[in-house]
């Protein structure tokens, strides 16, 4: 099996790197939290500094009166074999420290740089970690020290933030509780137990530790509490004696200290014989073996939550695209799919896979006809300006039959009012298309990553949509002209015939005396001399609603052909043409992306790395024999 030393320093290996890429969380439980960890909660004035210094074996953390830690520090310690101590912050990757009175002022540095020179607290973590010979693989959390009043310079909720901080800590299934108490303070009234009893109630995950045993009144003693008669927890209570404030102001070494602390409790009448299981030498060595124990039942979940998260960082960088290489060849091929991407999704918003095509049809069956039928015709075909186009196309010498070509002006007048129709029904369509080209643009997810090309592909459609405009303008306006430019005979001919049926057509069946009556019978062309300007206009009328009705089906079909059409067969060939032109640099330019989704796949793809490296570690380590 691996030993404790490879095994808790692989975890500490993990947690640095999930700290340098912030994998602190999100939805659902992140790397880090899944990895056990020792949170070390404590009153203000407890002696959390103490226990801490004692374990590492370096006087390093700040000191003073009221609220000194206030931000969280990830204290890592590794054990080194050559014989090497310094210290490292991961806010100054390259520094290593080796004056740990230099650690001490970084730390108050640090802590100011977040919170400036008040005290005020942060969640924001110092992350340190510390290679000794004297330590043991561990990593331990020091939180700001609970509290119960603010002082002069504190917000009123400092209270209650601190336990919230210290709350989002412990309350995790996998942080293991480190419980500081003063010797000289009575345990039910300890913040640390408190706070330990209310998220593990069981004290599964609680370790107690009773500081200042050397401070406490004669007489008395932490016999009960040490044993566990006093509070039970299912771990044993460890004391600690810290160093004095003589020993702080002599300077006195951590290791001197230690070497102190064990003949204390040697010699200790009430202690002696708990000495083999006190001292802060002994809580590193519990709280190494607990955690090693800790992380080995907790392998197969972690390595199980490691497993499921590849598999949606996987999924996310699939998503949002890989890297692109860098050769032209790779460069032309994306960006013709990228262009076909584009193309699926425009064609099926045309086809009625996505909506919008519909509208076309709303044109031709809606805005056609009813722009059609608000065509000024009643006035055009108005008696007085019959009479006015029929005069003035006679000249000077009147019609001698039928007023031809004021037939032919009036109509041709008709016909060229179809023309504002025809080209607003080009130009709603193109409109219709235009939005479809913006809609697939934001539709189509490959395109999210590449905002230049996503710009190109709109403005070359938009450029192709304009010259199918053009040429479908063109059509239909010929097709207008095309009325005016011969006239149907046949409609003509048949409107003669039928004049000649009417009631004064001779009938061999009819008798005399009846034809003689009809004969004598008034005639309509005869008593009112507005009657044949009338039947003009009639007679126009009717030209023109067969007309309307003959371009009402073939405008259509010529906007259809233009536009549409060309729009799902040749929408991006011109820009297909540019681009195979186009040299390497430009592009690299056109696959040029977003800044900011280029730093989250890079992102991805380092934390996709870590997961897999922390599999691949942890498979190697856990079941080496």
């Amino acid at each position: 099996m691996a030993t404790m030393t490879s095994l808790i320093g692989l975890i500490n290996k993990i947690q640095r790197a999930c700290t340098v890429l912030g994998d602190h969380g999100g939805e659902g439980m992140s790397l880090w939290e899944a990895l056990p960890s020792v949170a070390v909660v404590g009153g203000q004035s407890s002696g959390k500094s103490s226990v801490l210094e004692s374990v590492v074996g370096r006087d390093f953390l700040p000191r003073g009166s009221g609220i000194v830690t206030r931000r969280p520090l990830v204290l890592q310690l590794h054990k080194t074999e050559d014989g090497q101590e310094y210290a490292e912050f991961l806010h100054l990757p390259r520094k290593r420290f080796t004056d740990f009175a230099a650690v001490r002022k970084e730390i108050s540095d640090e802590t100011d740089r977040i919170t400036g020179k008040t005290k005020q607290i942060s969640n924001i973590p110092i992350q340190l970690s510390i290679y000794s010979p004297h330590v043991v693989n561990l990593t331990l959390i020091d939180l700001p020290g609970l509290t119960k009043v603010a002082v002069e310079g504190q917000p009123d909720t400092i209270v209650q933030d601190i336990e919230n901080m210290v709350r989002s800590y412990v309350e995790k299934p996998n942080c293991i509780i480190l419980a500081i108490s003063p010797a000289n303070q009575d345990i039910a009234t300890s913040d640390a137990i408190k706070i330990a009893r209310e998220v593990d109630p069981s004290g599964e995950r609680t370790f107690g530790v009773v500081t200042k045993l050397d401070l406490m009144d004669k007489g008395t003693n932490a016999v009960d509490v040490l044993e566990g008669r006093q509070y039970r927890l299912q771990h044993p209570w460890v004391g600690i004696v810290n160093r004095s404030q003589a020993d702080i102001n002599r300077n006195v070494d951590m290791i001197a200290a230690r070497r102190k602390e064990r003949e204390y409790f040697e010699t200790s009448p009430e202690y002696g014989h708990l000495a083999h299981k006190m001292g802060s030498e002994y809580l590193a060595k519990l709280l190494s073996q607990h955690l090693e124990q800790v992380i080995r039942q907790k392998i197969p979940s972690i390595i199980a939550l490691i497993n499921k998260t590849i598999d949606e960082l996987n999924a996310e960088l699939d998503r949002i695209g890989r890297p692109i290489a860098v050769d032209s060849g790779a460069q032309l091929y994306t960006i013709l799919e990228m262009c076909r991407a584009f193309d699926k999704v425009f064609k099926e918003h045309l086809d009625g896979g996505r909506p919008g095509g519909d509208r076309i049809y709303g044109v031709f069956d809606n805005q056609l006809p009813a722009a059609l039928k608000k065509l000024p015709f009643d006035r055009h075909l108005a008696l007085k300006n019959v009479q006015r186009v029929v005069t003035e196309a006679d000249g000077y010498q009147p019609h001698l039959i039928a007023p031809e070509q004021g037939y032919r002006r009036l109509i041709e007048g008709s016909i060229g009012y179809f023309k504002g129709p025809a080209e607003a029904s080009v130009d709603a369509v193109h409109f219709v298309l235009k939005e479809l080209v913006r809609k697939s643009i934001s539709e189509t997810e490959e395109l999210k990553r590449f905002p230049t090309l996503a710009n190109d592909i709109a403005t070359a459609a938009n450029e192709a949509l304009e010259r199918f405009r053009e040429e479908s303008r063109k059509t239909v306006i010929r097709l207008v002209d095309m009325e005016s430019s011969y006239l149907t005979v046949e409609f003509f001919r048949k409107i003669h015939l039928e004049g000649e049926r009417g009631p004064n057509a001779p009938n061999s069946n009819r008798n005399d005396k009846n034809d003689r009556s009809e004969r004598n019978a008034p005639n309509p062309a005869m008593d009112n001399p507005d009657y044949h300007l009338r039947k003009i206009g009639s007679n126009v009328n009717a030209y023109i609603n067969m007309v309307c009705d003959s371009l009402k089906n073939s405008i259509p079909k010529a906007v259809v052909y233009c536009q549409v059409r060309e729009a799902k067969r040749s929408l991006l060939n011109y820009f297909y043409v540019q681009v195979g032109k186009k040299e390497k640099e430009k592009l690299g330019a056109m696959l040029d992306e977003d800044p900011a989704l280029m730093e989250k796949r890079n992102q991805l793809a380092k934390r996709l790395e870590l997961y897999k490296q922390a599999r691949d570690d942890i498979d190697s380590v856990a079941w080496k024999s």
